[in-house]
C-alpha cells in the first residue's frame, strides 16, 4: 500500500499540479495579507466601537472566517483533482490494468489513493490554515479563541471529500466525477449558509433542510463547526454581530458531529 501511495504522489508531481497549487496558495495569502492589513487599519481608527461591539474581534473573526472559506475551497479543489480520474481515469488511459494482474486487492488499491491523496490535501489545509491565522494575528493582532480544532475540522472535511470524490471514481468519467462533487461542495455551502439564515430568522424549514445537509454532506458542517470555534469564547454584543454574518459565526459543533463524521468517513471507504 505504501508503495502505490508513493506512486500516487509521484503521478501527482509529473503532472505539476503541486506547483500550479503552491503558486495558487501563495497569490491568495499574499491578497490575503494585504487585505488583513487594510481592513485592521480601518478597524482601528474605528477605536472603542459602537454599541459594545469591539471592531477588531469582529474584523479578525470576519477575516479570517473568509480565509477559511478560501482554504476550504482551495483543499477541495486540490482533493478532487487528485482523486477525480483515480479509478475510471487510469483504467481507460490503461495504467489500472498492470496493477490488477499483480496480487494488488482492491482493497490495497482504493486504501493507497485514499491515504496519498488525503493525507496531501489535509495536511494542505491545516499549513494554509496556520499560515493565514498568523498572517491575522501578526498584522492584526487577534488570534482565534481556539486554535486547533478548526484546523482539524477542515483537514476532516476534506478527507472525507476525497473519499466521495474517489467512491465516485470507480462509477464515473473523471469530467462527470469532478462536476458531482463540486456541486455537492456547492450544494452543502450553501444549504450552511441557509441555516444560519434560519437560525437568524427562526425558520424551522431552512433550518431542518441544513440539518439534513449536515448528515448528508458532514464536511459543511465541519466548516460550520471550526467558524464557530473561531469566536468559542466571545460574548455579548459583539458575539451578536458575528451571527449576522456568514464568515464570522456559525452553528457550533458537538461531539455527535465528529464521531458522525468519522463513521462516514468509515462507510463511504
Amino acid at each position: 500500500m505504501t508503495v502505490l501511495a508513493r506512486f500516487a504522489l509521484q503521478e501527482a508531481i509529473r503532472r505539476r499540479v503541486f506547483t500550479v497549487v503552491a503558486l495558487l496558495t501563495a497569490a491568495f495569502l499574499l491578497l490575503y495579507g494585504l487585505g488583513v492589513w487594510q481592513a485592521f487599519k480601518i478597524a482601528n481608527n474605528l477605536g472603542s466601537g459602537f454599541a459594545g461591539v469591539d471592531p477588531v474581534i469582529v474584523t479578525g473573526a470576519t477575516m479570517f472566517g473568509l480565509a477559511m472559506f478560501g482554504t476550504l475551497f482551495l483543499g477541495v479543489v486540490l482533493a478532487v483533482f487528485l482523486t477525480l480520474g483515480a479509478i475510471r481515469g487510469d483504467a481507460d488511459r490503461g495504467l489500472l490494468q498492470p496493477l490488477l494482474v499483480r496480487p494488488v486487492s482492491r482493497r490495497t488499491l482504493l486504501t493507497a489513493r485514499l491515504v496519498s491523496s488525503g493525507g496531501v490535501a489535509g495536511a494542505y489545509v491545516v499549513a494554509v490554515y496556520v499560515a493565514a491565522m498568523l498572517e491575522t494575528g501578526i498584522i492584526g493582532g487577534w488570534w482565534p479563541d481556539r486554535l486547533v480544532s478548526p484546523a482539524i475540522g477542515l483537514a476532516l472535511g476534506v478527507v472525507i471529500v476525497c473519499a466521495l470524490s474517489l467512491a465516485g471514481s470507480v462509477v464515473l468519467a473523471s469530467t462527470a466525477n469532478g462536476i458531482a462533487i463540486f456541486m455537492a461542495f456547492g450544494a452543502g455551502l450553501t444549504a450552511g449558509l441557509l441555516g444560519q439564515i434560519g437560525r437568524a430568522l427562526n425558520s424551522g424549514t431552512l433550518t431542518d433542510v441544513a440539518d439534513l445537509t449536515s448528515y448528508l454532506l458532514p464536511f459543511e458542517a465541519l466548516y460550520q463547526g471550526a467558524l464557530s470555534s473561531l469566536t468559542a469564547d466571545t460574548v455579548g454584543f459583539t458575539r451578536f454581530a458575528l451571527q449576522l454574518g456568514p464568515l464570522g459565526g456559525a452553528h457550533e459543533a458537538g461531539v455527535g458531529l465528529w464521531l458522525w463524521a468519522l463513521a462516514y468517513l468509515a462507510l463511504v471507504a
